[in-house]
């Protein structure tokens, strides 16, 4: 289970987020939603030890994630793309990130497999286009078959079969038991898969709960999102 408990940061003068609290539950798929600027980056950096809060905390099964022996086998990650560098081949990629975390050479193989970029695994990250430098961030993530996935706009440049699969891909992991936080602006493609979701605005949690709680007394979830965002200003990013 992934908690947030009272999560505000400051930067100089700037307030980036204020008391931010919300957990994301095993079995469950949780969407992450607000405006540009709201704080949704900001709460995901700090859950991923890239970044430290001001005040609160944010834990994985209790523990801060800096506090993981092998962290990619506990939470697997995509923020900002494959975050691969050009020159290395997919599977090159792949292998010192596994290399780093102690997960066998053969988890490469099969994430590359799992991704549809087996054919693919020579090929310089250069060479990619968007939707395949979205799959193999996503392979990233799932390299040390870890019970959290954490995604940041995981769609963005995959076709609708990619869509499709990706849909797939997370309601899998949630019905094994899995924990799923994922961080969208396609709110038809968050209110296809989320369980539960947890709306932010002006660094601040608006919003959270069930689907149906959330979106009660409005038609969409788009409805919904503008309804509970409008008028708020982002505070971060």
């Amino acid at each position: 289970m992934l908690t947030f408990d009272a999560l505000s940061k400051r930067r100089a003068s700037r307030t980036i987020l204020t008391d931010v609290s919300f957990t994301a539950r095993p079995g469950r798929v949780t969407g992450f939603l607000g405006p540009n600027g709201a704080g949704k980056s900001s709460t995901l950096r700090i859950l991923l030890g890239l970044d430290r809060p001001t005040a609160g905390r944010a834990l994985v099964d209790g523990v801060p994630y800096r506090s993981l022996r092998a962290p990619l086998r506990s939470v697997g990650s995509m923020l900002d793309g494959s975050g691969a560098h050009r020159s290395r081949t997919a599977a090159g990629h792949l292998s010192w990130v596994a290399r780093s975390n102690g997960i066998p050479r053969r988890r490469v193989d099969e994430a590359l497999e799992a991704v549809g970029l087996a054919a693919e695994a020579r090929t310089r990250v250069g060479q990619f286009l968007l939707g395949m430098g979205q799959r193999l961030g996503i392979a990233t993530a799932l390299l040390g078959e870890p019970e959290v996935l954490v995604l940041d706009e995981p769609v963005n440049g995959l076709d609708p079969e990619g869509i499709r699969w990706i849909r797939g891909l997370l309601s899998a992991h949630a019905s094994a038991g899995g924990t799923v936080l994922l961080s969208s602006h396609l709110m038809s493609e968050v209110a296809e898969i989320a369980d539960d979701l947890v709306v932010i605005a002006g660094g601040r949690v608006v919003a959270a709960g069930t689907v149906d709680t959330v979106t009660a007394g409005y038609a969409t979830l788009e409805d919904a999102f503008f309804g509970l965002t409008g008028g708020a200003q982002g505070a971060g990013k």
